[in-house]
């Protein structure tokens, strides 16, 4: 019986094969290469005639007409009331959107009450509800500021309110233990723990909110903005133009998730661990 273990093959150790940690300069250099090869590969193909230029300008044309903006000042122009009305517009839906956020997930009450409203709206197309705008405030500034905010507020009041009924009970209950008021329990278990999900409504709200921008000022007839320029090229089929202004949406978008990916980062430095 001895000769018969001894005989047996021994076990072999599973080898686990590390798992591969990529540094942050290198996810940042494959962040930079890859547009870059997309722009170039666009520019090939447009130069080559596989894509049709009046339709996929190559992207040097984009550039050259972003430039050509720049340089006879419609750019700084529509900008100067484009990010007027992205940045007031999300501050008014962003800021209402925490609060809510934060009183339904303390309060079971005010949750059934507002819940299942904000989830029936939030459902409801928002270029479908531009009309409704339109009727009730007119043609101006007030329009748009209020209809980009209702594409950041939902994105923030949905994470938000995630964020506070995900954070345990026993904090809560440790927090009444000692006797603290509401307010208290407001500033120092709700809005803490529900911070990197607040962060994430901010970025998913600020995405909203730039398209809810490009809707009102392609249709509601303000006659300026960038999303006006989208659809005034697109109307003169000036097809460069119109893709040098949804480009500067993108690097606005990106510009705004970077910024708010960095305050979170300050904000909750153990979110890394």
């Amino acid at each position: 019986m001895t000769t018969a273990l001894m005989d047996r093959p021994a076990v072999q150790t599973l080898q686990v094969k590390p798992r591969r940690v990529w540094s942050k300069n290198q996810l940042l250099v494959v962040s930079i290469i890859t547009p870059i090869v997309l722009f170039i590969g666009w520019e090939l193909l447009s130069r080559l005639g596989v894509l049709d230029e009046r339709f996929f300008p190559a992207p040097t044309r984009i550039f050259r007409a972003l430039g050509d903006q720049a340089s006879n000042g419609d750019l700084w122009t529509q900008s100067k009331h484009s990010i007027g009305r992205l940045i007031a517009g999300f501050l008014i839906g962003a800021v209402p959107g925490v609060v809510l956020g934060i009183v339904m997930g303390l309060s079971k009450i005010i949750n059934a009450a507002i819940r299942p409203i904000s989830s029936a709206l939030y459902a409801v197309p928002k270029s479908a509800v531009l009309p409704l705008f339109l009727l009730f405030f007119g043609l101006g500034e007030d329009t748009a500021w209020y209809f980009v905010a209702v594409g950041a507020f939902f994105p923030v009041l949905i994470n938000t309110y995630t964020g506070v009924a995900n954070v345990s009970t026993v904090y809560y209950d440790v927090a009444e233990n000692f006797g603290a008021r509401k307010l208290r329990v407001f500033r120092t278990v709700a809005l803490p723990g529900a911070t990197p999900n607040i962060i994430t409504g901010l970025e998913l709200g600020a995405g909203m909110a730039l398209i809810m921008l490009a809707i009102v000022e392609m249709l509601g007839g303000l006659g300026n903005g960038w999303g006006f320029m989208v659809w005034n090229s697109y109307q003169l089929f000036i097809i460069d133009q119109m893709y040098a202004y949804l480009l500067i949406f993108a690097i606005v978008g990106l510009v705004f998730a970077i910024f708010v990916g960095w305050i979170g980062r300050r904000l909750t430095p153990w979110a890394k661990k």
